[in-house]
């Protein structure tokens, strides 16, 4: 374990340790006006949704490596408004461009080839290209340094959302392969939430516990945390009759004629059977196999 006091080390490099371990990080694509209503947009990883009632987003603009504010939160100070564009994999290499530092006044809309549409509540135009736009007023900005690396947090509440059609489903859902999400992580490194990166975890309800896993399971050289986690989550161990009605079935006979014949350890090969079946989210019959050990 490699342990570090983030004040025994140079700001710039802890920051890189920062953000290449916390992530992957939602981009907000943030459009702001000045008093004199010219646009900025720029993208900030630091961000979040922080709460549904009212509904609240939270975001970041740092200061720059000399300790300057960003435009962006130069015209927050004039203008409390602000529109929360969401980025897609779509946007990506316009999004990129935007995070250059242009002269204050200079439109990255029109530098990146964005379409600025107009807002209904607030001043600031939303990214029409954008899958969802949040208009929000700022409530608060909390300044946790002033200087270099040191940032502002914004905190926003939403009056406005705008959504694309398309990334709906047939059920009135956004579709996560249809808005087609993008997330920073470290360096010039982003991530794209599609493809096999995607998957459902059910919510769990309460189960036995890691604590009552027999201690050959938890002990298991082979079953991984994740398995364990399927194991623990289930409402309650098969009982003895189930056990020995599922050998008595016959469907381990080829597993255990492989341990009798083939001297191969009998454990070895009922954690194997069982990590397999969790990876098919069977996971009763995962503990009706992994249970034949305490009975061999």
């Amino acid at each position: 374990m490699k342990t570090i006091d983030p004040h025994e080390l140079a700001q710039p490099d802890f920051y890189r340790l920062l953000t290449s371990s916390v992530g992957p990080r939602p981009i907000a694509f943030v459009s702001t006006v000045d008093r004199e209503g010219r646009p900025n947009l720029s993208p900030f990883s630091f961000f979040n949704v922080f709460a549904a009632n009212p509904p609240t987003l939270v975001f970041a603009p740092n200061r720059n490596r000399h300790g300057h504010k960003k435009d962006t939160l130069l015209n927050l100070e004039e203008i409390p408004e602000v529109v929360i564009n969401v980025v897609n994999y779509a946007l990506l290499e316009q999004m990129s461009m935007t995070s250059a530092e242009y002269e204050r006044g200079v439109s990255e809309f029109t530098k990146a080839g964005l379409t600025p549409a107009p807002s209904e509540r607030v001043r600031p135009p939303r990214v029409a290209e954008a899958p969802a736009s949040y208009e929000c007023h700022v409530r608060q900005m909390v300044e946790t340094s002033d200087g270099p690396g040191g940032g502002t947090l914004v905190i926003c509440e939403v009056v406005m959302a705008h959504f694309q059609e398309a990334i709906f489903d047939e059920k009135g859902a956004i579709d996560p392969h249809r808005i087609d999400l993008i997330a920073r992580l470290g360096g010039d490194w982003y991530c794209r939430a599609n493809g096999d990166s995607l998957f459902e975890l059910p919510r769990p309800k309460p189960g036995i516990g890691f604590d009552q896993l027999p201690s050959f399971v938890r002990n298991s050289a082979i079953l991984s945390g994740n398995d364990l986690g399927k194991l623990a989550s289930w409402p309650a161990l098969p009982t003895p009759q189930e056990v020995a009605s599922y050998r008595q079935s016959g469907v381990l006979q080829n597993l255990l004629e492989e341990a009798r014949y083939g001297c191969l350890y009998l454990p070895d090969l009922l954690h194997n059977r069982a990590k397999n079946l969790l990876a098919a989210n069977e996971v009763k019959e995962a503990w009706l196999v992994l249970l034949q050990q305490a009975g061999q």
